[in-house]
């Protein structure tokens, strides 16, 4: 990698990391809000009013949250049962909160598991999504083919004695390549997606099949090629016993020949949990405001 390209991709990764700390800071918010009776939808809106009030006008999907047992996906068949419902939060019950803004043409995506109070069954999940950040990075670096990386963060889940949740997101998804996006003054969604975002995966969809990758990182065969340079929207999602947690955060994939520099996470210590959160505690809206 020349200087030159590695200051201009310094450059975009401040704009990405600010939006995606700027996420962080609206989950952690949202979250400090939710009582007894919340309602999903409730929890959406919330986000939703908080990233206008400061400034986003585009999405790559518009924000989600799932209470409960729909924390693990239990009985989803369809994507329509992703988008926010009437279920009401109760004590000790687990949430997930997933947004995706598009803040001055920089996409972020991500997740962030908490709970009502004390739930050991989430905290335990949250503590052991550790080891799938780091076995994630481990094996991008010795760029393995993703299809066989995601076939080794399955049998982590299996050792750790957890189900793969991501299995059922559309395609068995654990990650999916997001870019900058033209602004506009209004961006429509089609089915809660950003029209913006969606022409830009479609772009890359199309140049990957000539090229042989795929802009998804599925266990499907279209996935078996080495992690392509660029940024990942990377997300694995345990479950046990009808609680689910997951992160969600941007990886890099460089073209560099050293490891440390040929892919890494975008921001060294996100709060994505609720240990993690407990740490930061206002943290994330801090440092959103300090890196402007």
């Amino acid at each position: 990698m020349t200087r030159a390209v590695a200051d201009e991709l310094a450059v975009e990764l401040r704009g990405f990391r600010r939006v995606q700390r700027l996420a962080y800071a609206c989950a952690e918010a949202v979250a400090a809000r939710l009582e007894p009776g919340t309602t999903e939808r409730e929890a959406a809106r919330m986000q939703r009013e908080w990233l206008r009030e400061r400034g986003v006008r585009d999405w790559f999907h518009l924000p989600f949250a799932w209470f409960g047992d729909r924390t693990a996906f239990v009985n989803f068949r369809v994507p329509l049962q992703f988008f926010p419902t009437g279920r009401r939060l109760a004590p000790g019950m687990p949430f997930i909160l997933d947004l995706a803004p598009v803040y001055e043409g920089y996409t972020a995506d991500i997740g962030y598991s908490g709970s009502l109070g004390v739930n050991p069954v989430q905290d335990r999940l949250l503590a052991d999504l550790e080891a799938h950040r780091e076995l994630i990075l481990r094996e991008v670096r010795e760029r393995r083919p993703l299809r066989e990386i995601y076939a080794a963060v399955d049998r982590l889940m299996v050792r750790q004695g957890y189900t793969n949740r991501h299995r059922a997101y559309p395609f068995g998804v654990i990650a999916h390549k997001v870019h900058r996006v033209r602004q506009r003054r209004w961006s429509p969604h089609v089915f809660g997606f950003g029209t913006q975002s969606l022409k830009g995966l479609a772009s890359d969809a199309l140049h990957g099949h000539r090229e042989g990758w795929s802009p998804l990182w599925s266990p499907y065969r279209f996935s078996d090629h080495p992690p392509q340079p660029g940024l990942w929207a990377v997300e694995p999602h345990l479950g046990l016993r009808g609680t689910g947690a997951k992160f969600e955060e941007i990886l890099v994939v460089t073209d560099s020949r050293d490891p440390e520099q040929s892919a890494f996470w975008l921001d060294d210590d996100p709060p994505w949990g609720s240990r993690r959160a407990s740490e930061f505690e206002r943290g994330g809206t801090r440092r959103w405001a300090e890196d402007r």
